[in-house]
């Protein structure tokens, strides 16, 4: 695989963000009831307790900050999609929230207790700096917690079949920027690695399996169409007839999840922690 250049990491970024904000308003709608269910894990996993100090970077809807406000702890959330910022204050009008870039935080050094990332590494374009950032606003001793999908090929099927669908009926070459590789945290061993090399410590990496249940065959489709951004552009940059395949190869593929109308489809995530030297 090509190792994409400063500027398709830029050109990455930038959609990304673009994306972000196109969507914000739509997310909770379409993934409330699926990124939030792994928060309480991802906070355990950073020992989140009362008056802890808690950054919660790509905050997104605020998921993440108002659990962790509910514990006690003094949580801001960040994202660098304003709207998104928009979005979680309205959600959780109790708690701090702010614009801000992961790979350049606006914070003096050693400045939380623990960092939380839900769902937001394999969006990042560059995560190592991303990680460099971390340890830097940590205290000794802190921790950081993150979670990413779990394999498409196992732990979460779902967006395998989504991505089956894509490759078989449509085209993945559709003028996306090129960025890292979406599962690339999905690998218990990339992940263990990564953190070593950012110099965090003591890391561990667990599955967490997840049933989401959809209410009808078109969820899954319409839910990253309407509210994703690397996969939501993939399936709005189908020509209609390549769509209507891809629609009724996830539907297909749904029937074998369908139990009395429920649809309940894996999509379970990848936790991984660690601490930061004392």
């Amino acid at each position: 695989m090509t190792t994409p250049s400063s500027e398709d990491l830029e050109s990455f970024r930038a959609f990304e963000q673009s994306g972000w904000n196109t969507t914000a308003a739509k997310y909770d709608e379409f993934f409330g009831g699926v990124t939030p269910v792994f928060c309480e894990a991802l906070l355990d996993a950073a020992g989140v307790i009362s008056d802890m100090r808690v950054l919660d970077i790509a905050t997104g809807p605020g998921y993440v900050a108002g659990a962790a406000a509910n514990r006690g702890a003094d949580a801001l959330g960040i994202d660098f999609a304003a709207n998104m910022v928009a979005e979680a204050r309205k959600l959780n009008p109790k708690v701090a929230f702010q614009e801000g870039d992961a790979e350049d935080l606006p914070f003096p050094d050693a400045s939380f207790d623990a960092v939380v990332i839900s769902f937001g590494m394999l969006h990042f374009s560059r995560p190592e700096a991303v990680l460099a950032e971390v340890l830097r606003v940590l205290q000794p001793g802190g921790s950081i917690a993150f979670t990413v999908w779990g394999k498409p090929q196992g732990g979460a099927a779902g967006l395998g079949i989504l991505l089956r669908a894509i490759e078989t009926h449509g085209s993945m070459d559709v003028g996306l920027p090129p960025g890292p590789p979406l599962f690339r945290f999905s690998d218990h061993n990339e992940s263990r690695k990564t953190l070593l090399d950012a110099g965090f410590v003591d890391p561990l990496i667990t599955d967490l399996p997840h049933t989401w249940e959809l209410s009808s065959y078109d969820v899954l489709i319409d839910s990253f169409r309407e509210a994703g951004v690397r996969a939501g552009e993939l399936l709005r940059s189908q020509n209609q007839e390549a769509l209507e395949r891809i629609v009724g190869f996830v539907r297909d593929e749904l029937k074998s999840y369908d139990r009395e109308g429920i649809i309940g489809v894996p999509m379970g995530a990848v936790l991984a922690s660690a601490n930061k030297p004392t």
